[in-house]
């Protein structure tokens, strides 16, 4: 059937039309202009604001299933299910560090669910096992480890078109083994690392755009060694995600971050689980409890987030003094431009999924609208 969308403020990542409307068929955007057309069935947004739904690109559970621990389609369902209640309609499940056969788990469970529905799920984050164990943060010890050839190998083959992005310390791989991830078609992020500033910066140059969760689990900003943290902020082509929740990154060092990175600026979740409904986990090495609203480990240390992409968003609008527009392509746009989709998603224009968020002024509310579903509501 194919529909209207009327009588609302259209971001569409690339500009804001007043009274803008947009027409969807078929779980697609075919137009966006500023006639209501007299023949189709309208969607009166009577006023509010709408812009391509979320892209959280590192989340780890959804409401009650943790996926590197159950690495199966029933646990990319319930992180899907529950990533639309709160506005993130493209997601990618993470693996964290895990066994070799674990790993395969995963990535066969996520082809097979993509070949069985048509919907946000666009494909997986790899985030390990090859990291730097000094700065392994809440990845199990046990599980960390350099790569062999032969392993890498058969993760980028098997991974092929399911593998959109993958964690690694560069410095635990050789020169052959980091060419085999460059050649592949895997976006490669520096994470969990002791990269210099000086060594970072080569790892850029070979062609990395991206770090995983900017200032958590790498060597940090000094005046005289300016660290992976310095040469992420100083290279104008890397991409910089930020767990915005007050905690993982104090919002003075996210203001100075996204002043510096502009688009290259955007928002994750990293979440444990989503909706704070699961009080306590333990698996493997990895333990998690709620405390004032995070997740910590029993040493006390941060342990994956709580926060969704919607609180994402209204944090960026609160703290670091950006419009509503701005907050928004934190979450769309420029998480699209990062992993290499933006040609597929994360703004309003034909030939996009027809998946959105409508929101009033200030962004205290959002809601879901997927043409696939029910929409959900949250405030």
């Amino acid at each position: 059937m194919k529909q209207a969308i009327i009588n609302t403020t259209v971001h569409t990542g690339d500009e804001i039309i007043a009274n803008g409307v947009i027409i969807i068929e078929n779980g697609k955007i075919t137009a966006v202009q500023k006639d209501i057309p007299n023949d189709l069935e309208t969607i009166d947004l009577k006023g509010k604001h709408i812009a391509a739904g979320f892209i959280d690109i590192q989340i780890n559970g959804g409401e009650k299933l943790y996926f590197s621990q159950t690495p199966t389609e029933e646990a990319i369902q319930d992180i899907y299910d529950a990533s639309l209640k709160y506005g993130t309609t493209q997601v990618l499940p993470c693996l964290i560090s895990s066994s070799h056969e674990t790993i395969l788990q995963g990535i066969e469970a996520v082809r097979d669910y993509r070949n069985k529905h048509d919907n946000g799920i666009i494909g997986m984050h790899l985030e390990g096992p090859f990291l730097n164990p000094l700065k392994r943060g809440a990845h199990s010890i046990d599980q960390v480890r350099k790569p062999t050839n032969a392993e890498l190998e058969e993760i980028i083959r098997l991974g092929k078109g399911v593998i959109k992005v993958i964690t690694i310390a560069p410095e635990c791989f050789t020169d052959e083994q980091l060419n085999m991830l460059l050649e592949s078609d895997i976006a490669i992020s520096i994470g969990h690392s002791t990269v210099t500033h000086k060594e970072a910066q080569v790892y850029f140059s070979k062609g990395i755009k991206l770090v995983t969760h900017l200032f958590n689990a790498m060597t940090q900003f000094g005046h005289r060694e300016p660290g992976l943290v310095g040469a992420a902020l100083e290279n104008e082509n890397v991409f910089a995600p930020v767990i915005l929740d007050g905690a993982h990154c104090d919002y003075a060092a996210a203001k100075l971050a996204y002043k510096l990175k502009q688009d290259k600026f955007f928002l994750i979740s990293d979440a444990t689980f989503l909706g704070r409904k699961v009080e306590v986990f333990n698996w493997d090495n990895f333990d998690a409890h709620l405390d004032n609203g995070f997740y910590r480990n029993d040493d006390g240390n941060l342990a994956g987030a709580t926060i969704s992409m919607l609180e994402a968003v209204q944090n960026a609008y609160n703290h670091l003094e950006v419009s509503a527009d701005e907050a928004i392509k934190m979450a769309t746009s420029h998480v699209a431009s990062a992993i290499g989709l933006a040609d597929k998603f994360g703004k309003i224009k034909t030939g996009f999924p027809a998946t959105f968020v409508q929101f009033n002024d200030d962004l205290s509310e959002i809601e879901t609208l997927d043409f696939s579903k029910t929409s959900t509501t949250i405030s």
